[in-house]
């Protein structure tokens, strides 16, 4: 029944949007609208018609995110035709895409920086390693920018930009409103939120805006009992060497833990604007943002246990604090708009998480030589074997600090210009625990007893820039604009990661540590005279740590030193970016366009030093475009594009699981985006997707070469060329019809929402050489696709005068819809994990305006 569902819910999509394909899913917001069918923008950081803006976008106004029940990021991201993303299900820990750019393994909090921007209000809110996932409500509307944004919005918008625009304090008099939901999900538990806002003007000048949430999310994945058993005995080979083992050694089981509906979340926040006009011309409006997200259990489920269920060890939750103050000035300075946007953030995440599966796995990986506890001498401070299995406590502690002040000339000259300045410091103190409760000592990073690896560090990403786009009407009904950006960066890391090192007989007693390395972590600090340990041991050099320069490490092994103590290790660059746009307006209802714009994401640091540094990565965008108003309440909108992606940055989990960053090679995404939206006479429809041909043009190869040939020892393809890049579906569409008939203060109304992607594939490589024993194996067939699916959202309601009732069901026909998926290890065969769309949902919603 699913499976002739699904295929008659995915016909009368492609049937309904004859060219199928893609994005400005545009609507409206009547209170700034000048009729109810235009949507007014701020993606050119003026305001704007939708129609008349010449690039592409997608927008959810606040009608259609209160209309389809949008409270969080996976709900607008749905709805977004162009935008695809990869997580492990927890709120907060998605990794955004945007046209097919992505080559997946981003997120690693000493990695790449993200590719598309995020923006709350005029303000960045971007962080590596996972979005800001703010709360939805009282929203005036989410505009999300295809294509390289690099010239007014900066290095982290080389793909796309997202941006979150909230309703401002409004002088004209007072109002309110209060919404309410209680859900259950099937197999699951119930859920609900608790909405608020006011909006009281204190003068004929002043007004204040208050927002205020509380949300808990059921859970609905099962962790079931089970054991894992180790290997225990080892067996010898005739000349006494380990050549294997029993599966009778130390067994654990997870009975602590066993829960039904494991992985529920709360969540709760508020914000207030404060709107001042100073005068006639000037207005300041200072905010302020809460939300604190805590969320318990795994948002993925083990697919070779069943539908919905793990099995996990330790204990897992993770919390996600955040904090924003921020201040708007506008003003005029003669007939010229001036803008000062300025914020700071603190975000703070603190995460515990099972990592049972790797020590499995590596278990299995090193069974002919007696396990992974024997192999690497896993013992108590006793000497007795202890349980290999792992627990990881990690926290990372975001700082934002941005300033933009910009200039606009008048928008009614036949000459236009926008320019400003642009300056962004944003830091992150990172800790990773890696346990083996009972560790001995001797096997433990040093000074941290049970602790088998250790990363701390601080980084610091800066970046600068001046940028200005001008517009030229050519004849009334011709525009060109030229937009340039020059931008700098200087990014910085620095601290310690990795194994400890036994301090016997001047570090030389083995085995090192508890994984038999003399490469990595304290064997890599700087001593007192600047020598890394182990040239100190080898050289008879002096054997005296340096000052740790992160405080809780043993020493610094990230660094570089000069002048007598260890500097961080430094990437720094500058360049320029582009947009040049044709736009022609044959009639006051159609408008044709092309861009030609380029957008770059910064280079960085490999922490490992026999990996080299990995260089910025560009994307250059050609794009037609259009956009037409067919008759009163009927647009049709789109765009056909061409990028390329050079010397991409790509990331993953390479030997022992630690994340490389490389340049791969190029990669050319050709697309295609489309929206048909009808209002009018109570019926809405819109129909809008996107199909995204995304492959490499040359090899991926195990080691870099410049020739891509991938030859010489230990060379081979990884990713040949012309292979698909991953995460982004092929064809992802969204439509959504609803009837409202106006019976005098009662007004009924019935909505049907449906979500179609096809299939994807969750890794680009085909081959790697496998951990330990040196067999090729496919990341790519392990991880397994994400496979297509469709959801179908329904609601039925009524507003009676200011009351709004509801009934809706998500996810109608339970769909397990693959969003993502994850390994523990990335060079093993091993457990992986689904993180699917929530399973099939009822609910009730109430609301208010007053």
């Amino acid at each position: 029944m699913h499976i002739a569902t699904r295929r008659a819910v995915t016909a009368a999509l492609f049937a309904s949007t004859a060219l199928s394909a893609a994005p400005v899913f545009a609507q409206e917001a009547a209170d700034e609208a000048v009729d109810a069918n235009e949507i007014v923008v701020t993606a050119q950081k003026r305001s704007e018609s939708l129609q008349k803006v010449p690039i592409s976008i997608q927008a959810l106004g606040t009608a259609k995110l209160e209309e389809l029940n949008i409270s969080d990021f996976k709900g607008y991201a749905q709805q977004l035709p162009s935008v695809s993303f990869q997580s492990s299900g927890t709120p907060g820990n998605s990794v955004i895409y945007m046209r097919g750019v992505a080559s997946g393994g981003d997120g690693n909090h000493s990695g790449s920086l993200p590719s598309v921007g995020v923006y709350f209000d005029e303000q960045p809110v971007t962080t590596i390693g996972g979005n800001l996932d703010v709360h939805i409500y009282d929203i005036a509307r989410i505009e999300s920018l295809s294509g390289p944004q690099g010239t007014l919005y900066g290095a982290s918008s080389e793909a796309g930009t997202i941006r979150i625009i909230t309703n401002k304090p409004d002088t004209s008099g007072f109002a309110g409103s209060v919404d309410g939901e209680i859900n259950t999900v099937k197999s699951g538990d119930i859920g609900g939120k608790i909405e608020g806002m006011v909006n009281a003007p204190l003068s004929d000048r002043a007004a204040l805006r208050v927002v205020g949430f509380y949300r808990r999310d059921g859970g609905y994945i099962d962790n079931i009992a089970g054991t894992r058993t180790f290997c225990g005995t080892t067996l010898y080979d005739a000349g006494g060497a380990a050549n294997g083992c029993l599966r009778d050694g130390i067994s654990m089981n997870n009975a602590r833990f066993v829960e039904k509906n494991y992985n529920d979340t709360e969540s709760y926040g508020a914000r207030a604007a404060l709107k001042v006009d100073l005068d006639d011309n000037w207005t300041v409006t200072p905010t302020v943002m809460y939300q604190n997200t805590k969320s318990n259990g795994s948002y993925g489920y083990d697919d070779s246990l069943g539908d919905l269920q793990v099995q996990h060890f330790f204990p897992e939750y993770r919390s996600d604090k955040f904090i924003q103050a921020a201040l708007t000035i506008e003003g005029k300075i003669g007939n010229w708009d001036v803008t000062y946007a300025g914020a700071y953030l603190d975000r703070k995440t603190f995460s515990s998480s099972d990592y049972t599966d790797y020590a499995e796995a590596y278990d299995s990986l090193y069974e002919s030589v007696g396990g992974l506890a024997y192999y690497f001498a896993y013992t108590d401070a006793l000497g007795n074997t202890t349980n290999p299995a792992q627990l990881v406590i990690g926290s990372d502690h975001f700082k934002k600090l941005s300033q933009e002040l910009r200039f606009s000339s008048p928008a009614d000259k036949p000459l236009r210009m926008v320019a400003g300045a642009f300056f962004q410091r944003q830091s992150n103190d990172i800790f990773q625990d890696y346990q083996i409760p009972n560790l001995g000592p001797l096997m433990s990073v040093n000074g941290n007893p049970g602790t088998l690896w250790l990363t701390k560090q601080h980084r610091v990403d800066k970046d600068y820039a001046l940028f200005g786009e001008v517009s030229y009407d050519i004849m009334e009904n011709l525009t060109l604009t030229a937009g340039v950006r020059g931008f700098k960066y200087d990014n910085t890391l620095i601290g310690f990661f990795g194994f400890g090192r036994n301090p016997g007989n001047g570090y030389t007693d083995t085995p090192y540590n508890g994984a038999w390395s003399s490469r990595t972590g304290v064997a890599g600090c700087f001593t007192t005279t600047g020598d890394r340990l182990r040239n100190a041991i080898a050289t008879g050099g002096a054997l005296t740590f340096a000052p740790g320069a992160i405080p809780g490490t043993p020493c610094t092994n990230l660094g570089t030193w000069a002048n007598g103590k260890v500097n961080p290790v430094q990437a720094k660059g500058d360049g320029a970016t582009y947009r040049f746009n044709l736009n022609w307006k044959p009639t006051n209802s159609v408008m044709l366009y092309g861009t030609v714009s380029k957008g770059f994401r910064p280079g960085g640091i490999n922490r490992r030093a026999d990996v080299a540094p990995y260089a910025p990565d560009y994307l250059i965008n050609f794009e037609l475009g259009w956009k037409t108003t067919l008759a009163p309440g009927l647009r049709f909108n789109g765009a056909v594009y061409q990028q390329e992606w050079k010397d991409f940055q790509f990331s993953f989990l390479g030997a022992n699981s630690f994340t490389e960053i490389h340049n791969g090679p190029d990669a050319r995404i050709k697309g295609v985006e489309m929206d048909l939206t009808y209002n009018g006479g109570g019926l809405f429809f819109n129909v809008a997707g996107s199909y995204t041909d995304a492959k490499t043009l040359q090899n991926l190869c195990i080691i870099d070469d410049p020739t891509y040939a991938c030859t010489g020892p230990g060379n081979m393809i990884s990713a040949p060329k012309g292979i698909r890049l991953p995460i982004t579906p092929k064809w992802k569409v969204s439509s959504t019809l609803r009837y409202t008939a106006d019976m005098g203060s009662v007004k009924p109304y019935g909505q049907i929402n449906v979500a179609y992607q096809s299939k994807a594939a969750s890794d680009i490589r085909t081959a790697v050489y496998e951990t330990f024993s040196g067999n090729v194996i496919s990341p790519a067939a392990n991880l397994g696709d994400l496979e297509q699916f469709a959801t179908v959202n329904l609601a039925v309601g009524a507003d009676i005068g200011k009351l709004n009732l509801e009934f809706f069901v998500a996810n109608l026909f339970d769909e397990r819809g693959q969003l993502s998926r994850f390994q523990q290890c990335g060079s093993c065969a091993q457990r992986g994990y689904v993180v699917p769309v929530t399973p099939r949902t009822f609910g009730l919603r109430a609301g208010i305006d007053f």
